[in-house]
C-alpha cells in the first residue's frame, strides 16, 4: 500500500495523502481519525513507514470488529481493504449483467412484504422509514450505516424495493457473522440497476466522482436521530 500514497519515495506519508487514502477503506471518518491520532505518535502530521504500517493495522482491526487501540494490535486479523477503482466488485459491467442476483427469489418475496408494509411513497422509502428495521436488528451503528451505504445504489437517500432487497439481504448476511462488503459486490447489484457494456468484456473504469459521491453522506448519517437523511 505504501507505494500509493508515498509517491515521492521519501518513506513518510502526509496526513493530506494518507487521508485520501484511509477513507477508501469505509471507515467513518470518527474511527480514521482515532488511527490516525494513534499512529501520528509524535503529532507532526507525517507518518513514517513504521507508524504508516501501525494504520493500516488498525484500519484492519476496525474493519474486522475489533477496538481501534494499540492493544489490538497483536491480534490475528486478515489485511485491511480498501476499493479501488480497479478492484473487480466495484464493475457494475464485465458479465455481471449475467450475473444471477445473489438475493433469492424466496427471500424478494419477504423482502418486499416488509418494504410494502412500511407504506413507500412512489416506490420509495425514505431513510425514516428504513431506520427502524435497521435498528431492529441490534446491529452495531457503523455497520447500519454501511449497509445503507451498499444499499442506497443510486445515492437519492431513498430505497426502491430492489434496493431495500440489498439493505435486507446485507443486514440477515451481518446477523449470520457475516462480514459486511466495503463495496457492493457485482453479484448483488440488482439487475434492473446493471449498466450494459459498451464493449463486451471490456474493463470499464468507475469514474472517481462517483466515488466522492459516494463519501458526501455520512455513514451513519441515516442513523443520527436528530439529522435528516438529506442532509
Amino acid at each position: 500500500f505504501l507505494p500509493q500514497v508515498d509517491s515521492a519515495n521519501a518513506g513518510r506519508v502526509l496526513a493530506s495523502d494518507a487521508a485520501v487514502f484511509l477513507k477508501k477503506s469505509g471507515l467513518t471518518d470518527l474511527v480514521l481519525g482515532k488511527i490516525w491520532d494513534l499512529a501520528d505518535t509524535d503529532g507532526k502530521g507525517i507518518l513514517n513507514k513504521q507508524e504508516f504500517f501501525v494504520a493500516l493495522r488498525l484500519v484492519a482491526c476496525a474493519q474486522n470488529g475489533l477496538d481501534v487501540s494499540l492493544s489490538s494490535l497483536n491480534l490475528p486479523v486478515p489485511p485491511p481493504r480498501f476499493t479501488d477503482t480497479s478492484s473487480p466488485l466495484l464493475l457494475s459491467g464485465t458479465a455481471s449483467s449475467d450475473l444471477p442476483w445473489a438475493v433469492k427469489l424466496e427471500d424478494k418475496v419477504k423482502y418486499d412484504a416488509i418494504f410494502d408494509s412500511l407504506n413507500p411513497v412512489n416506490g420509495l422509502l425514505s431513510g425514516d422509514k428504513v431506520k427502524p428495521v435497521l435498528l431492529n436488528s441490534k446491529l452495531p451503528v457503523d455497520i447500519l450505516g454501511r449497509v445503507w451505504e451498499l444499499s442506497d445504489i443510486d445515492r437519492d437517500g431513498m430505497l426502491d424495493r430492489d434496493e431495500f432487497a440489498v439493505a435486507m439481504f446485507l443486514v440477515y448476511c451481518a446477523l449470520e457473522k457475516e462480514p459486511v462488503p466495503m463495496s457492493l459486490p457485482a453479484a448483488l447489484v440488482p439487475p434492473s440497476k446493471r449498466k450494459p457494456l459498451s464493449v463486451p468484456g471490456a474493463m470499464p473504469l468507475i469514474p472517481s466522482s462517483t466515488k466522492e459521491s459516494h463519501q458526501s453522506l455520512p455513514p451513519v448519517g441515516i442513523l443520527a436521530a436528530k439529522t435528516p437523511l438529506a442532509q
